[in-house]
């Protein structure tokens, strides 16, 4: 059986997805990063090893903050952006949405959709506030997991007023309500509310947000953000079964129709990569006065690609030999 494999490497979380043929998923993974995208890659395929046992991989899609050294490293069919694969699997589940609020572990995403095409969306990559990594952060201040902060702050009869604009206000303005003596369940339930607002006052500013809504992302799964975006705007939003990994469901999908309309055989270089020793390095380039920071993946010792250069001196126009690079001149 031919399937396909679908990687997001985000800031937080790194997710991978299989698929068969028709679509199906077959597994899923959802783990932590911790700042290793390429051990977390290992670790996600040693992981999934069970679902491709005695099966050809026929197409691998990567997306994500690290799609482009993660699909070199594996050697992807097809490298797409978070908002195009997003996009993807969400038409894909329902093909008549009309707008996406995705909210990751580092930026939130408001994705339109109109008659079935992306029309317009916003990114906030500035403030972390709202994002899984600052719920995380206030969960673990507060000695509770971040399901448990949701389901809390869904509880809140009163929510107090916190400024949401920002992460460091934010959380300021939380441990003065607690020490004033307000129940936390209000302080937790204030503080979703007021992350709604600044989402919708940011990202929505002069956008329509229409139903059918897709909320995905890792905050999807937080009861309490759910109900504040669900209150603010009036209407219940849709939240899939696979919410925590619809960037990787998106990018499979893509591999999936690109490789089964063309010729050949995938780029795919094996699961060798789960037990091999991989390193990353880099060095500055002073070819011109872009200074560009280049990026080398090493595979077993062996330098096998350079990434991040402007002008592809590095990337597309460097003999290697036994591991040692070696300058082809430009021009």
């Amino acid at each position: 059986m031919k399937l396909f494999l679908g990687i997001d490497v985000g800031s937080v979380s790194t997710n991978i997805v299989v698929i068969d043929g028709n679509g199906q998923l077959l597994d899923k993974l959802y783990i932590r990063s911790r700042g290793n995208p390429v051990g977390s890659v290992q670790q996600g395929l040693a992981t999934v090893l069970k679902t491709l046992k005695g099966h050809e991989v026929a197409g691998v899609g990567t997306t994500g903050s690290g799609r482009q050294l993660i699909g070199t490293l594996v050697g992807a069919d097809l490298i797409k952006n978070e908002i195009t694969a997003h996009a993807v699997a969400c038409l894909n589940l329902v093909p008549d949405v009309q707008t996406i609020i995705e909210i990751g572990g580092q930026d939130s995403k408001l994705i339109v959709i109109r008659d079935g095409i992306v029309s317009d969306f916003a990114m906030n990559t500035v403030c972390a506030a709202g994002t899984g990594s600052f719920l995380d952060q206030q969960a673990a201040r507060l000695n509770m997991d971040v399901g448990q902060l949701g389901d809390m702050a869904a509880q809140g009869e009163h929510p107090v007023r916190i400024a949401g604009r920002c992460a460091v206000f934010a959380e300021s303005d939380m441990i003065h309500k607690q020490q004033m003596g307000h129940k936390i369940e209000d302080i937790l339930a204030g503080l979703c509310r007021a992350l709604v607002r600044n989402f919708l006052s940011n990202l929505g500013k002069g956008r329509e947000i229409k139903p059918p809504v897709i909320f995905q992302g890792g905050v999807a799964a937080n009861r309490g953000i759910r109900l504040a975006f669900e209150e603010a705007l009036g209407f219940p939003l849709i939240i899939p079964e696979h919410y925590d990994v619809m960037g990787a469901l998106g990018v499979a999908l893509l591999a999936r129709d690109k490789m089964l309309a063309g010729e050949g055989s995938s780029a795919f270089k094996g699961l060798e990569i789960v037990d091999s020793a991989i390193e990353t390095g880099s060095f500055d380039c002073d070819g011109c006065a872009n200074q560009c920071e280049v990026i080398e993946l090493r595979q077993e010792g062996m330098l096998i690609a350079c990434l991040g250069d402007k002008c592809g001196k590095w990337s597309h126009r460097v003999h290697y030999t036994q591991g040692v690079r070696e300058t082809v001149q430009v021009g």
